[in-house]
């Protein structure tokens, strides 16, 4: 199901269509009279960049006919890009208010569709283990590492990139493993780890037997280009990618796989959707659905904690010589990377375009959500996701059901944080996978791993985790082992990881796991709970004809987060998960389970509010308050009230704000409005004997990077939620019957992502 408003995406490919369709862009007349200028342009795909022009001068974009169109300040390093150039017609580039008169053209610029170079452009390239320059179809050399799990003429080898604008191209070194393991030693038997690629993929993939390329966006790096977020450039640049490095002869059936987690993660889908030839099998973990809903906007509140500060750090390390690395290889004599440094300083400001666009404009938005192109992705796609994750956060559940061009696709999503994709758990099937759908060979794990993988996991995750060797021991066939795996349940929901009998606690291990056939999981229920006036759940909807709770708005809340100290990714975390404020929020509570109920998916939480004020910032937190007396965080929602507007694609279980400026509707102080927020994906077994609590307050002091800039408004503004039979609050769970639960009640303190507290009941403050 498609759930986002679509249309305006499909203008915009309609017109790049459409141009791509016309002539070659040939003016008509005559020829055009060429002139030479003292700075350089190149032409690229809707752009024209500068570079070697006088700082601070004035260049004007004119077309054939004399038509000033753009016009531009050269950089400090004599740079300037010209976005945005239509295509089909010729330019000139002239100076405006240079002492001496200067002109360059005549110049075209490249359309997106239509563009694709012919494939002597890709077999042209040859890329050799170490350090290289992969050449785009505008002229553009991004900086690439490949790293080959033996010599070119041992080949051709299953092949992995990872595609982002971190440091996967930055040059290879021995992995630290600390100071009581000789890695010289190890390196005997795995030569791979005295030069690891700077990306974890490119470890795992080649302790595996895979040749790993790590390529920097243009932008990044040493590689040349400026830097926008996921503008369609980087797209026709990873599709360049994945052509040129299908072509070498040390790639095994001409085609390679994506690997990577987080921002290469998610890099995955914008290259997939373009439908590169070459490209076999996509594995994306820890993802988001969309840039803005997903993690920098969720609710329509902006999230400084992880969203702003992850661009501003990305943006940093767009700078000139931004990542650090790139001035020991000039120094060295890399003339290519420090030419490529030049256009670096022409990056797009994502936060300040960000901070631009409070209300979802599709016109911007839609490209950069996978949400609305997913579904064009015709590959088999490996996925999975942590529902805690403190960095791109739990939304990429919403989208699991859009991927419905890919024949294949494996989802597997736990309980747990950011990194937790690259544990053995997840590993072994992502090997799995790729194996049949990259290498092409019956899977197997090289008993050299099996001896390495216990020091592996102990230094990178603080446990010993086993890889699981024995699933296609019997097969010979790869044929066999392809229609077997295909005819497995495709979601892989895990139980419970931290909390594996026999693991230490917290280490990144489910206790259980179950499979279903699809996403949402056929056969889910609604469980509706009502907020009654005595702080009580109940499935009974209340009985006072005129009944609510109040809080007060609390400012400080969103600069809160729930680990300032240490990392969230440690196996017992420093939480600083504090009880709810007395008269800062409101709570309601179950009675006591009879029996174990499982919940996967998404909830709403649907609130009757009112409010003194205009605006109201909400969070919501659905907790599970154990019979011990410990109340465990299972997850969050958010919504900027004014931003309440449903799409009509909404469910009782999922609630879709649109987000639109049209669509806003600030609250009319004392009167009584509707309004749904998301709870976003989840899976929790409550135990029996366990307590459901929902509470409603400022957003903040929830989740462990996120914080959120809330609206202005001051400390004693209040809120209040209503529990009447005219207005009765209430919230919708996902219930999944069926489900087994083998273990017992985990410990508290060991679930991964899922902070602990003393439970403290609260007395909800009557309106």
């Amino acid at each position: 199901m498609n759930r986002m408003i679509r249309w305006s995406w499909l203008i915009v490919m309609f017109f790049i269509t459409v141009a791509g369709c016309g002539d070659d862009g040939e003016p008509e007349g005559g020829d055009l009279e060429v002139f030479t200028a003292s700075f350089s342009v190149r032409e690229s795909i809707e752009q024209l960049h500068i570079t070697h022009a006088a700082p601070g001068i004035t260049l004007g974009l004119y077309t054939a006919d004399g038509d000033l169109i753009d016009e531009g300040i050269v950089d400090e390093q004599g740079s300037l890009i010209f976005r945005l150039v239509p295509s089909g017609g010729r330019y000139y580039i002239e100076t405006m208010d240079a002492d001496e008169s200067e002109k360059s053209g005549p110049h075209r610029v490249m359309r997106f569709a239509g563009s694709v170079p012919p494939q002597s452009f890709y077999d042209s390239q040859v890329l050799r283990p170490g350090f290289n320059y992969i050449e785009t179809r505008d002229g553009t050399q991004l900086s690439a590492y490949v790293s080959l799990p033996g010599p070119p003429e041992q080949g051709p080898y299953p092949t992995l990139v990872n595609y982002s604008g971190y440091d996967p191209s930055q040059p290879g070194e021995p992995l630290d493993l600390g100071d009581d393991i000789d890695i010289d030693f190890l390196c005997l038997f795995a030569p791979l780890l005295c030069d690891v690629p700077n990306h974890p993929s490119g470890l795992i993939g080649g302790l595996f037997g895979y040749a790993t390329v790590g390529v920097n966006m243009r932008g990044t790096g040493c590689s040349g280009g400026a830097y926008d977020f996921f503008e369609p450039a980087q797209l026709t640049d990873g599709y360049d990618v994945i052509e040129t490095v299908a072509a070498q002869s040390w790639v095994a059936h001409g085609k390679v796989g994506m690997a990577g987690l987080s921002y290469p993660g998610i890099t995955q889908l914008f290259v997939a959707s373009t439908r590169p030839p070459s490209l076999a099998a996509i594995t994306p973990l820890s993802v988001i659905a969309d840039s803005a809903r997903s993690v920098l906007a969720p609710g329509g509140i902006f999230n400084d904690g992880f969203g702003l500060a992850w661009a501003e750090n990305v943006l940093n390390g767009a700078d000139p010589y931004g990542k650090g690395w790139e001035q020991g290889l000039v120094d060295a004599g890399d003339t290519t990377c420090e030419e490529n440094q030049l256009l670096h300083s022409q990056k797009v400001d994502l936060i300040a375009k960000a901070l631009e666009n409070e209300y979802y404009d599709p016109v911007i938005a839609d490209p950069l959500a996978p949400v609305t192109f997913v579904d064009t992705i015709n590959i088999p796609v490996f996925l999975s996701g942590a529902w805690q994750d403190e960095q791109t956060g739990p939304h990429f559940g919403t989208m699991l059901d859009d991927f419905t061009g890919s024949g294949v696709k494996r989802f597997t999503m736990f309980n747990g944080v950011h990194p937790d994709g690259y544990a053995p758990q997840v590993l072994t099937e992502w090997l799995t996978f790729l194996d049949l759908y990259v290498a092409r060979r019956i899977p197997r794990i090289d008993p050299l791993l099996l001896i390495l993988a216990p020091i592996l996991t102990e230094s990178q995750l603080g446990a010993q985790l086993p890889f699981d060797q024995t699933r296609f021991a019997g097969y010979t066939n790869l044929a066999r082992a392809i229609d077997d795996y295909e005819e497995e349940q495709p979601v892989r929901i895990i139980f419970e990881s931290g909390a594996a009998p026999g693991i230490d606690p917290g280490a990144p291990q489910g206790a259980f796991e179950q499979h279903f056939d699809t996403w949402p999981v056929e056969g889910t229920s609604v469980l509706r709970l009502y907020f009654q006036p005595d702080g009580t759940l109940d499935e009974s909807p209340p009985s006072a004809s005129n009944s609510a709770s109040t809080f007060r708005h609390n400012p400080e809340e969103g600069q809160i987060a729930t680990v300032n100290d240490g990392s969230i990714w440690d196996s017992q975390p420093n939480y600083e998960y504090t009880p709810l404020l007395e008269d800062r929020s409101v709570a309601f509570i179950g009675e006591p389970l009879t029996e174990d109920t499982v919940m996967i998916g998404t909830g709403s939480v649907d609130l009757w509010i009112r409010s003194t004020a205009t605006e109201a910032d909400l969070e919501v937190n659905l907790t599970d308050v154990r019979p011990d007396g410990q109340e465990s965080y299972v997850q969050s929602g958010w919504l900027r009230a004014s931003h309440r507007y449903l799409s009509d694609v909404s469910t009782e279980l999922l609630p879709v704000h649109t987000h639109f400026e049209a669509d806003a509707d600030n609250l009319t102080p004392g009167e009584w409005t509707e309004a749904r927020i998301l709870l976003m994906p989840f899976a929790h077994v409550f135990r029996a004997g366990s307590r459901i609590r929902i509470s409603v307050d400022t957003p903040g002091a929830s989740r462990a990077e996120w914080k959120f800039i809330l609206a202005d408004l001051d400390d004693q503004v209040r809120h209040s939620v209503s529990h009447s039979s005219v207005r009765p609050s209430s919230v919708a769970l996902p219930v999944v019957s069926g489900v087994d639960v083998p273990t017992d009640r985990p410990p508290c303190n060991a679930l991964r992502g899922q902070p602990c507290r003393e439970y403290i009941p609260l007395d909800n403050t009557p309106e």
